[in-house]
């Protein structure tokens, strides 16, 4: 019978054979972490480009598929290309409050059978798992982004109001927008700005889930044969809009 000290030792024999592993080291949780965050806002203001590249490098090695258009604008007529060369055609997006606009509209015009997601949560259970339905049926999911991770090419989304996380983790093709203001280098300070947001009470309308989605979702049987979108998006697209949009 293997023991536990045999079975976590293999599993470091293993890690240590993996090219570019880096060694976790805890962080400390700042005294102040409003006043933290504030100063790394401040200084990814200056080093957006360089942050962006790293993103785009680490993201495009995870399987995602990157974009960059210069305003909002743009944005309907990549979904559009997207969903016309995967033969899609069912999009369900977050609500325009949480997205910082309303793309439906404009998404309907590129062909697409859009739907919006209601504003807050739905009282009825029945109303609830119909939206469910709606949501898988669809083959696109279009999102918002509160974190994209330079480190490791990941995006962070927050559930909430206008923004249910089964959007991102039910249709096959998950299209996410974000801009400057999204973009963080590290996992560090991602653990930063997460201790700033839930400081003191929580906003109205926060969820209870923190999704962190590196590149499409990846299964293997035991005889390892690779399967992507069993339990999640087979392919994770990033626009990064380079003017910010959101008031």
């Amino acid at each position: 019978m293997t023991t536990r000290a045999e079975f976590l030792g293999e599993i470091r024999r293993e890690m240590a054979k993996t090219p570019g592993a880096f060694p976790a080291t805890p962080a400390l949780r700042p005294a102040r972490p409003a006043e933290v965050a504030e100063t790394i806002r401040r200084e990814l203001a200056e080093r957006w480009p360089e942050t962006l590249e790293r993103f785009r490098q680490e993201f495009e090695r995870v399987g995602g598929v990157f974009y960059r258009v210069g305003s909002i604008d743009a944005v309907p007529g990549v979904v559009g290309r997207i969903a016309r060369e995967r033969e899609a055609r069912r999009l369900v997006a977050w609500h325009p409050s949480a997205l910082g606009r309303d793309l439906v509209p404009p998404l309907r015009s590129e062909g697409l059978d859009g739907e919006a997601m209601p504003p807050g949560a739905l009282d009825d259970p029945r109303a609830r798992q119909a939206l469910r339905e709606r949501i898988a049926a669809a083959d696109l999911g279009l999102t918002g982004v509160d974190l994209a991770i330079a480190e490791t090419g990941s995006l962070v989304l927050v559930s909430g109001a206008g923004r249910p996380r089964s959007t991102s983790l039910l249709p096959p093709y998950h299209v996410a927008v974000f801009d400057r203001t999204a973009l963080v280098e590290s996992l560090a300070q991602v653990g930063v700005l997460l201790e700033a947001w839930h400081a003191g009470e929580a906003p109205a309308g926060r969820g209870a889930a923190i999704n962190v989605i590196t590149g499409p979702s990846r299964t293997a049987d035991i005889e390892l044969t690779l399967t992507r979108g069993v339990h999640g998006p087979k392919e994770v697209h990033a626009i990064f809009v380079e003017a910010p949009w959101r008031g």
